[in-house]
C-alpha cells in the first residue's frame, strides 16, 4: 500500500518554524496519565450524584452494571491500544478513524471530538457553581452565587491549562488521591461494621442483575467512564508511548470498572439490601454523605463535600489539557488557526489553544447566566449530553476503524486485537450508545423537544466535517492530503484513503 509522505511541517508537528518550542516530549509516565483520565471521570462526583440513582433505578445489582461498562470498554481498548502503537499522528481519536475510514469521515471525528471534549469540560461550570454552593451552604449556610465562582474556575483552569503537563500531573495525583482516599474511608468504615445487617453479595446474583432497571444502569455506567480514552492524547509527551498509553488505558479503565463496581456495593451495604433503595429514593442527594456520617463521623460528610468541588477541579483541568492537546493538533494540520499551534516557550504548553478554549467557555457560561439558565439542569445537562454522546460515537468509529486499518498494513498483531475484539467492542458500543440515547430522560430530566435537539447536535457536527473535507480538498489540498498524516519518522503506517 501507498505509505504518505509528510510535509516537513509534519516532521515537528508543534513548530511554526525551525527551532519554535514543542510539546515535552519523554515527561509523563503511566501514573501520570492515568492520573489525567482517571480525574476527568470524577470518581467522587460520579459516585455522589449518580450512582444513588443507579441504586434507585436498579436496585441492589447496580454495581454489576459498572462491571459490565467496564468489561466492555476493556475489549475496545484491546483493539485501541493495537492502533496506539503504529499510529502515532498526535490527532488521537480521529487520526485512528482517518487512517481506518478514510480523510472524510476522520475530519467528521474531528470536529465531533471537539464537541465532545468541549461538552463535558464547559458543561461541568455550571456543576462547580452548583457544587461550591451546596459545600458553602451545608458547612456554613450561606449562600454563594454560582456565576462567580464558575467564572474563577475558568480562571483557575486556564491557568492549570497553561502550566506546564508535569505540573497538571502532579495537581491531578494529589487532587485524585484526596476524592478516591475519602471513597476508602468510607469503605473501611462499612467493612469494619459488618455493613448495616452484615455484608452480603446478593448483588451479584442473577436474580438481582436481570432486571429491568439494569438497562438504565448500563447507561449511567457506560457515561460515568466518559474520557477513559484520552490517554492517546498524551502521546508526544509519554515516556516510551508505544509502552506507556495502552497501560495507562488498561489501568485507567480496570481501576474505573472495579472502584465503581465497589463502591456502589459499598453503599448497598452501608443501608442493607432492604433498605437502600428507599433510601435513595429519599433523598438520593444525601445517600454518600448519610452513610459516611453513620460509618465515619460528621466531619467526613463535611470532608467530602470540600472534595466534590475538588474533583469537579481535577475534571475539568483533565478536560481542559486534552482540549488543548486537540486543538494545537489541528491547529498543525491547518483545519483551525496556525496562530493556535503555538507553544509556550517555557511552560511547553499550548496555551493560546488554552486561552481560546477558556474564552469560548467563558462565552458559553455568560450566555446561559443571561438567559437565566439553571448552572445544574441546563448549563450542566444541556450542554454535557451532546458531549458525552459525542465521545460514545467516537469510541464506535474507532472500534469500526481498527479492523479496517489493520487490513490495508503489514502487522504482527493477532486476529483477537485487530478483528475479534474490535467487532465485538463496536456490537457493545451500539448497545451503550443506544441504552443512553433511550434513557436520556434520565440524565437531562428535559422534555422530549429538547432531548431530541440534544441528541440531533451530535450527528449534525459530525456530518458537517463531509462538505469541510470537499471544501479543503478543493481550495487547500495540501491541508486536505496532510490531514492525519504520520509524523516523518514514522514509515509504517498506509495511507488514508
Amino acid at each position: 500500500m501507498p505509505v504518505t509522505t509528510p510535509s516537513p511541517r509534519h516532521s515537528d508537528p508543534g513548530a511554526d518554524a525551525p527551532g519554535a518550542p514543542t510539546l515535552r516530549p519523554g515527561t509523563l509516565g503511566t501514573s501520570d496519565i492515568a492520573f489525567f483520565v482517571v480525574s476527568a471521570a470524577a470518581p467522587l462526583t460520579v459516585m455522589a450524584g449518580v450512582a444513588p440513582l443507579a441504586i434507585l433505578l436498579g436496585g441492589v445489582g447496580a454495581p454489576v452494571g459498572y462491571l459490565l461498562a467496564g468489561l466492555t470498554l476493556a475489549v475496545f481498548a484491546v483493539g485501541f491500544t493495537a492502533m496506539s502503537r503504529h499510529v502515532r499522528g498526535a490527532g488521537a481519536f480521529y487520526a485512528y478513524i482517518t487512517r481506518g475510514l478514510g480523510r472524510r469521515v476522520g475530519i467528521g471525528a474531528a470536529l465531533l471530538a471537539l464537541l465532545g471534549y468541549n461538552g463535558m469540560e464547559i458543561g461541568v461550570y455550571g456543576l462547580l457553581g452548583t457544587a461550591t454552593q451546596d459545600t458553602v451552604h451545608a458547612l456554613s449556610g450561606a449562600h454563594v452565587p454560582w456565576l462567580p465562582v464558575s467564572l474563577a474556575g475558568l480562571l483557575l483552569i486556564g491557568y492549570g491549562g497553561y502550566r506546564s503537563i508535569d505540573f497538571g500531573a502532579k495537581v491531578l495525583g494529589v487532587l485524585l488521591a484526596a476524592e478516591t482516599g475519602i471513597l476508602v474511608l468510607l469503605a473501611a468504615g462499612v467493612l469494619l461494621r459488618g455493613g448495616a445487617h452484615g455484608l452480603s453479595a446478593s448483588s451479584f446474583a442473577p436474580s438481582h442483575v436481570l432486571v429491568p432497571g439494569m438497562a438504565a444502569v448500563l447507561a449511567f455506567a457506560f457515561a460515568a467512564f466518559t474520557g477513559f480514552e484520552s490517554t492517546v492524547i498524551y502521546r508526544r509527551e509519554a515516556r516510551d508511548p508505544a509502552r506507556t498509553v495502552p497501560r495507562a488505558t488498561y489501568l485507567a479503565v480496570g481501576f474505573l470498572g472495579l472502584f465503581y463496581a465497589f463502591v456502589v456495593w459499598i453503599a448497598i451495604q452501608a443501608f442493607g439490601d432492604a433498605e437502600v433503595v428507599r433510601a435513595a429514593g429519599d433523598d438520593p442527594a444525601g445517600l454518600f454523605f448519610s452513610a459516611i456520617s453513620t460509618y465515619v463521623g460528621g466531619w467526613a460528610a463535611d470532608t467530602m463535600h470540600v472534595l466534590i468541588v475538588t474533583s469537579v477541579l481535577a475534571s475539568l483541568l483533565a478536560f481542559h489539557n486534552a482540549i488543548n492537546r486537540y486543538g494545537l493538533a489541528l491547529a498543525e494540520e491547518g483545519v483551525l488557526p496556525r496562530a493556535l499551534a503555538r507553544v509556550h516557550p517555557r511552560h511547553r504548553s499550548p496555551y493560546v489553544t488554552g486561552i481560546a478554549q477558556t474564552v469560548l467557555g467563558a462565552a458559553v457560561v455568560l450566555a446561559f447566566a443571561a438567559a437565566g439558565a439553571d448552572p445544574y439542569q441546563q448549563l450542566l445537562l444541556w450542554v454535557n449530553t451532546p458531549g458525552m454522546l459525542g465521545l460514545l460515537v467516537l469510541q464506535l468509529l474507532a472500534a469500526l476503524a481498527v479492523p479496517l486499518y489493520f487490513r490495508r498494513v503489514s502487522h504482527h498483531e493477532g486476529v483477537l486485537r485487530t478483528v475479534v475484539a474490535p467487532v465485538t467492542a463496536a456490537v457493545l458500543l451500539s448497545a451503550a450508545i443506544v441504552l443512553v440515547v433511550t434513557h436520556l430522560d434520565l440524565f437531562t430530566g428535559a422534555s422530549a423537544a429538547v432531548n431530541t435537539a440534544l441528541v440531533a447536535v451530535v450527528p449534525l457536527i459530525f456530518l458537517a466535517g463531509f462538505p469541510l473535507a470537499r471544501w479543503l480538498r478543493r481550495h487547500r489540498p495540501g491541508v486536505y492530503e496532510r490531514f492525519a498524516a504520520e509524523p516523518a519518522d514514522d514509515t509504517g503506517a498506509a495511507a488514508a484513503p
